[in-house]
């Protein structure tokens, strides 16, 4: 009898003490790090995250601090270093970090469209001009790519050149860097280039149309010229040495933000998304075998 209330009561003790111990991240990680890389200016990713941000804090119980990183490579290696806890990654930058970080980081959840795909494009525009129909049109003028390891900004249009027959640096006079999707749209507008590469979700959500949302430009100035395959979505993504309650905890935070933080969630996608779904590492393997492909001809040119 005696040795069945030891473990009646301990086993009491240990139901008690669960929740405390699923907890313990909170008191070790009192406040939490979400990083990105703008597409846009950074005052306009201040008012379209700062509600989400918000609603990130209440929900998940700890403080929620936004930092606005200059480039991919440093939000990488924030999450390497533990200086950034969890951030929204390309589909390029994540199978950068999944290769530098040798599989030690952990895809979360991505963002479905307004039409439901999880996923979007790469897009080549030029001005509505121009005479250009096709990328073959364009050779000998300037090209603007975004970011070294944006998706839909250099790999996957150096990766569909590729198998078009065309290497960009001897097809096109120059190649830019922009540094963004918003500065790639601005130097084909100014002229910088004839041609700029850009993220496209649908005709209703495009990196051009909140551009002209914002009267940065008029997006019948523009046309499209090619549109790449589909692209696996942007994940949120975690280092897998995080506590996995943690992980756990942020995952189920985005995939309620549609309904729980739903003004805040429709904020950052201008109303064009419709849920947060859960992705795995084999989703974008693609990606990862992408990369190293560029890799490989960034070795070869060298």
């Amino acid at each position: 009898m005696l040795a069945r209330r030891l473990v009646l009561a301990a086993a009491a003790t240990l139901a008690l003490a669960a929740p405390v111990l699923a907890n313990d991240w909170r008191r070790t990680h009192p406040e939490l790090v979400f990083s990105i890389i703008p597409s846009e200016n950074s005052g306009g990713v201040l008012d379209r995250y700062g509600p989400f941000v918000a609603y990130l804090s209440s929900e998940l119980g700890v403080k929620v601090t936004l930092r606005i990183a200059n480039d991919y490579a440093a939000v990488i290696e924030g999450l390497r270093t533990g200086q950034v806890h969890f951030a929204h990654l390309g589909p390029s930058a994540y199978a950068r970090a999944a290769i530098v970080t040798e599989g030690a980081v952990e895809p979360l959840v991505t963002m479905a469209n307004s039409q439901g795909a999880i996923g979007y494009y790469s897009v080549l525009y030029v001005r509505t001009g121009d005479s250009a129909r096709t990328v073959q049109d364009l050779a000998g003028r300037n090209l603007c790519l975004v970011d070294p390891n944006s998706a839909s900004g250099n790999n996957v249009p150096r990766f569909a050149l590729n198998r078009l027959g065309i290497v960009p640096e001897t097809h096109f006079a120059k190649v830019v860097y922009a540094g963004s999707h918003e500065n790639a749209v601005v130097g084909l507008m100014q002229g910088t280039c004839d041609a700029a590469f850009n993220w496209w979700n649908t005709e209703r959500e495009s990196n051009l149309l909140r551009m002209a949302a914002k009267g940065m430009v008029k997006a019948e100035d523009v046309r499209i010229v090619f549109r790449s395959d589909l692209i696996p979505g942007s994940p949120i993504t975690m280092m897998r040495a995080m506590p996995e309650p943690m992980r756990a905890a942020v995952r189920q935070a985005f995939l309620d933000a549609a309904e729980k933080g739903r003004e805040a969630f429709l904020r950052i996608s201008d109303g064009n998304a419709t849920r947060y779904e859960p992705v795995k590492t084999e989703d974008y393997q693609v990606m990862v075998d992408l990369t190293r492909f560029i890799d490989q001809m960034r070795r070869r040119r060298s």
